[in-house]
C-alpha cells in the first residue's frame, strides 16, 4: 500500500486547524484502541503523529513569516540567551 501524501502547502490556516484538530482525535482513539485490542498496523499510529507535526511546523512556518523584524530580533536574542544557559 503506497502512502498517501500530506498536502499541506496550498491550504488555508482554518483549514489544516480543522485538519490537525481530526488527526488528533483519530490519534486518540487509534491509541485507546491499540492500548485494548491492539492494532492490524500500528505504523498508522506513527504516520498520524508525523501527519499532525507536518501540519504544525507549517503552522509556525507561517506564524513565523508574519513576524515585524523587531519580533524577530526578540526572538533571536531569547534564542540565543537559552542556548547560553545550558
Amino acid at each position: 500500500m503506497a502512502k498517501e501524501k500530506l498536502q499541506i502547502a496550498g491550504r488555508e490556516v482554518n483549514d489544516l486547524l480543522a485538519e490537525m484538530a481530526g488527526f488528533e482525535t483519530e490519534y486518540q482513539q487509534m491509541k485507546f484502541d491499540h492500548a485494548v485490542k491492539g492494532l492490524g498496523n500500528p505504523m498508522e499510529l506513527r504516520e498520524l503523529r508525523r501527519n499532525i507535526a507536518r501540519i504544525q511546523t507549517e503552522l509556525r512556518q507561517r506564524e513565523l513569516t508574519t513576524f515585524s523584524p523587531e519580533q524577530i530580533e526578540l526572538r533571536s536574542k531569547i534564542r540565543a540567551r537559552r542556548s547560553r544557559q545550558k
